[in-house]
């Protein structure tokens, strides 16, 4: 009698967003634009002015097939020091070209490991999961891939969650990170972002031809990334673009892509929208239980209105694929080499 389920459904239905994507030109466009993306930085707890030096070292090199698997540790914010994966594709003899680069953004699991083709206790991996070692598969077709080791997960869990070997940290430095203002999707976009910056400070790297690609809480950090910052010229993301409301208001998420007043500014399309015109895939299966697949229709359809006002209706593309949580892959490399140029 007394369950709250009907006074929170109205919370939602009662919600408008101040910055629902309703542009008609692109005049309104570049307003709407100009509005929500201090508020959206905002909204995630905010970001450094001055950003620490990277001052990035190599800590591990192996030779793999095709590609040189490093370890570089980076710093991303004063005191904090984030380990990426490097993926190098073998060269040519006298190739001196510099390559298109590729952000590649795990999702919950043991982390940045998870995509390069390692277990967990790093030994070489023989089931490639859910993720589908995309970060390889990146690497093998000749991008530079930039794995980040993202915040709670991998190496970068809690003292007390290593020693116990419990799945993440994500709750409990959620909860830490929240108590000051910030957020831990706030504190994995930033350090995404540095990771573009050490991309663009290679010297292999092409800086103008940099993508994205994440699948599940990877999927929200590349979305919010490439929202964020024009560096991200293509995006790939997986089993994540749809309304907060079908998912992560609507069945049990972990508390990571909680943003603390960001439903009252804009739901999950309005954020994918600001990538536009840039090009956009979006992988979704018919069978995903945590991100169903009519509101990831519907979110497309907002996409494919925004893309539509800005005259590039062809850098929008989905693969919608019978399956469930899981990358799929079918179109992404094929459409990252091609927006990318990779020759």
């Amino acid at each position: 009698m007394w369950a709250p389920d009907n006074y929170l459904q109205a919370m939602i239905r009662h919600t408008t967003p101040k910055f629902r994507f309703g542009a008609r030109s692109v005049e309104e466009w570049r307003a709407w634009r100009q509005e929500l993306l201090p508020q959206f930085a905002a909204d995630l707890g905010g970001f450094p002015v001055e950003p620490a030096p990277l001052a990035a070292r190599e800590i591990e090199a192996v030779a793999c097939d095709g590609y040189v698997r490093k370890r570089v540790v980076i710093t991303t914010y004063p005191g904090l020091e984030m380990p990426v994966y490097v993926l190098e594709p073998e060269r040519q003899p006298g190739e001196n070209a510099r390559r298109p680069a590729v952000v590649a953004c795990h999702g919950h699991g043991y982390g940045s490991k998870e995509i390069v083709g390692l277990n967990k206790d790093g030994s070489v991996q023989t089931d490639p999961g859910y993720q589908h070692q995309f970060a390889v598969r990146l690497a093998k077709r000749g991008f530079v891939v930039i794995v980040p080791e993202l915040l709670g997960f991998g190496d970068r869990r809690l003292q007390e969650a290593q020693r116990k070997d419990t799945y993440s940290s994500c709750h409990e430095i959620s909860a830490h990170l929240l108590q000051f203002g910030q957020t831990m999707a706030g504190h994995r976009v930033y350090e995404t972002i540095r990771a573009i910056d050490y991309a663009s400070s290679r010297e292999d790297v092409d800086a103008l031809r940099i993508g994205a690609m994440g699948i599940s809480g990877g999927g929200l950090v590349v979305t919010f990334a490439a929202a964020l910052d024009e560096r991200v010229r293509a995006a790939v993301v997986s089993g994540y673009i749809n309304t907060f409301a079908s998912s992560i208001l609507a069945m049990h998420h972990c508390i990571d892509n909680y943003v603390p007043g960001l439903q009252r500014h804009a739901e999950l399309p309005d954020i994918a929208c600001l990538i536009a015109p840039r090009p956009l895939l979006v992988e979704a299966g018919t069978e995903d239980p945590i991100f169903p697949i009519d509101a990831t229709l519907a979110a497309l359809d907002q996409l494919a209105s925004a893309y539509a006002l800005l005259g590039a209706e062809e850098k929008l593309e989905r693969d919608v694929f019978a399956g469930d949580h899981r990358i799929s892959g079918a179109v992404a490399y094929d459409f990252l080499a091609r927006e990318l140029q990779l020759t």
